[in-house]
């Protein structure tokens, strides 16, 4: 029985070890934290098929721009001297154009419709995650982002996307959980939603059940290798034999590929999120609050709201208080009842959503390396496209046709 060393015990890590066990493969998952934390535990939980556009896309770079100057902004890219930043600009900056847009839609709009084919497979087993199909409120308070989001929803349709596009009455029709200040909003139906951490604690269950070895707290530090192929990973407690090795580390990508030899284009996106429990008043359908770029999750009997897009480090680990003000400011201008405070900043989550420079994931066999397979780079969609994602690396691994076209999922 082959074995395969995931490194990366995140939300893709651990969808791609469900599927190569289920493949027949002895997996061993390996993580240098405690698997407790992570954005694959603190993200907005939406399964979001309407999430076709890539994050380099045009416009992005002038709008960019504009928010640098703002430090309660969606989008923020934190100046410093550093090579890998002006080579991830670079690339964003050629990758930010209609043909890229074009190509990359089908190829986001497949991966993510397989993508919830999948949960709801996971769903007729156990629905212990709190999965609901509410769709995606996309909320506007301007006439110019009203634009902006109704030709989405058009791009969206003509893709196959079941979309309304609502009135200001027509929101408050649907949005009956509390009262909403907007001219209008588009509403996504394809879209669902889950509670990440229950999810975690499902695919960690599913996982047990199917005797992958999970090794957390586990630092790997290097691989031992034969020509072009991985013969052993070797972390602070021990060498493991393997036969092929899957990529998974989110933002930390990069450093890991490095001692491969293996160079790829990184930049954590760091975002924010906090969590309030047992919420009577909350909003009843998931929503983004389009001008500031905020997610909005009823998740069972609690709510989440997260944001911002900050492109930083992985070593910036401290909470900028202005940004999490910014996510603050914008609920409670579109929600004006739900008169939400400052959180503590014990209650404030963050995490770095590994952001590559197309706005693509990578999902593919290195060139170089015969028995390394990457997936990462997500962006915010990691927990949206996690088990397409898990599915096509084991496909790839097996050497069989795979379920969606991978080409624009190479590096």
């Amino acid at each position: 029985m082959k074995k395969v060393s995931i490194i990366g015990g995140g939300i893709i890590g651990l969808c791609s070890a469900y599927y190569l066990a289920k493949e027949g493969y002895e997996v061993a998952v390996f993580d240098k934290s405690d698997m407790t934390d992570g954005c694959s535990y603190g993200n907005a939980g939406m399964i979001v098929p309407s999430h076709i556009i890539p994050l380099a896309q045009p416009g992005m770079i002038a709008q960019g721009i504009k928010w640098m100057f703002d430090s309660q902004s969606p989008f923020y890219v934190k100046p410093r001297l550093s090579a890998d930043l002006a080579k991830w600009g670079l690339q964003f900056y050629k990758h930010a154009n209609k043909q890229h847009v074009e190509k990359a839609m089908p190829a986001l709009c497949n991966l993510s419709l397989f993508s919830k084919e999948l949960y709801q497979d996971f769903i007729k087993e156990n629905n212990a995650f709190f999965y609901e199909k509410k769709g995606l409120l996309m909320l506007y308070k301007t006439d110019k982002t009203a634009e902006e989001i109704y030709h989405e929803g058009k791009l969206a349709e003509s893709f196959g996307l079941e979309v309304d596009f609502l009135s200001k009455d027509e929101v408050t029709k649907l949005e009956t959980g509390t009262r909403t200040d907007v001219i209008g909003g588009v509403h996504y139906k394809s879209d669902a939603h889950l509670y990440p951490q229950k999810f975690m604690q499902f695919i960690k269950a599913e996982l047990n059940r199917l005797n992958v070895k999970i090794h957390n707290r586990t630092l790997v530090q290097d691989f031992a290798q034969q020509g072009q192929v991985i013969t052993d990973v070797i972390t602070d407690v021990g060498c493991f034999e393997t036969d092929e090795v899957v990529l998974a580390t989110g933002s930390w990508s990069p450093a890991i590929a490095k001692k491969l030899n293996c160079s790829i284009s990184i930049l954590p996106g760091k975002g924010y999120s906090f969590t309030l429990q047992d919420v009577k008043q909350k909003p009843s359908v998931p929503a983004i609050l389009c001008e500031g770029k905020v997610a909005v999750t009823p998740m069972n009997t609690d709510i989440r709201f997260g944001g911002t897009m900050e492109i930083t480090h992985t070593n910036d680990t401290q909470i900028n208080a202005n940004r999490v003000q910014g996510i603050v400011n914008s609920i409670n201008s579109f929600y004006p009842d739900l008169k939400i405070e400052m959180p503590k900043e014990k209650e404030t989550w963050f995490g770095f959503r590994p952001c590559t420079p197309s706005g693509m994931p990578i999902i593919a066999r290195d060139k170089k390396i015969k028995n390394l397979t990457l997936a990462t780079g997500h962006a915010m969609m990691g927990l949206s496209l996690a088990p397409a994602t898990g599915k096509l690396v084991s496909e790839i691994i097996a050497e069989k046709t795979t379920s969606v076209n991978t080409e624009m999922f190479q590096f």
